[in-house]
């Protein structure tokens, strides 16, 4: 299983919130790459960069800083946050993101899946975060009628073969993630490689997801808090 720090960006920031309030945020730093290249240093293997400002208006907002991470590590990193065009993947490859996370518009246009997976193959991921077992979209503002588990299965179909999963309700809480719908969503999609996300706080959390079939899992407050120390999980895992 691998570990895949997380970085999310706000007006440049590093920064972190609660159950994706941006009413509840709290600023870790003021330079992400140099954030990028400490995880680096521990052992991470893979780096996860959210654009919050890009998830808000819809559109890439940090690109300067996406560009600035991506240039001073060695590891690939995976983005997401407001990816709404093809344009919009493309600047993200052309920043040197390995691969783009496509959210809401999952969920309102699988077209745009479908030819964004012709166009650039595995470089495109999906990031399903659900409320109540439902797809949430546009920075988690709204929740969908489109049940999580059912989307990853079209999505699935398609081709898709790096599933972001994130239960909202945990998320950025350190109370453990949602160990039963990880489960589930990865058994739903066998060959997909599925990503937690959402409630990790401890190392015991980390470890707890291992029996699931999750590929991997992404950490973000804990690292930030110190409950959770990044070259130890990496070696538990």
């Amino acid at each position: 299983m691998r570990i895949y720090p997380a970085i999310d960006i706000k007006d440049g920031k590093c920064v972190r919130l609660l159950q994706g309030r941006f009413s509840d945020m709290t600023v870790y730093g003021d330079d992400p790459a140099q954030t990028a290249k400490k995880w680096e240093a521990l052992g991470a293997e893979y780096i996860h960069v959210v654009d919050l400002d890009g998830a808000l208006e819809g559109r890439g907002v940090n690109a300067a800083a996406l560009k600035s991470i991506c240039s001073s590590v060695s590891v690939p990193v995976q983005t997401g946050g407001g990816i709404r065009t093809a344009d919009d993947i493309k600047s993200r490859i052309e920043c040197g993101a390995s691969r783009v996370i496509i959210g809401t518009k999952a969920v309102s246009s699988p077209d745009f899946v479908r030819d964004a997976l012709k166009q650039f193959g595995d470089k495109i991921a999906v990031g399903i975060d659900a409320k109540d077992g439902f797809a949430a979209v546009e920075g988690w503002e709204k929740t969908s009628s489109v049940r999580a588990v059912e989307l990853a299965k079209q999505m699935a179909d398609m081709g898709v073969k790096t599933i972001i999963y994130t239960d909202i309700s945990t998320d950025g809480t350190l109370k453990g993630p949602n160990v039963s719908a990880m489960r589930e969503m990865a058994a739903a999609v066998p060959g997909v490689n599925v990503i937690a996300s959402g409630g990790v706080g401890s190392l015991e959390h980390i470890i707890s997801l291992k029996g699931t079939g999750v590929e991997g899992v992404i950490v973000g407050r804990a690292l930030y808090t110190g409950n959770v120390d990044l070259k130890e999980a990496v070696a538990a895992v």
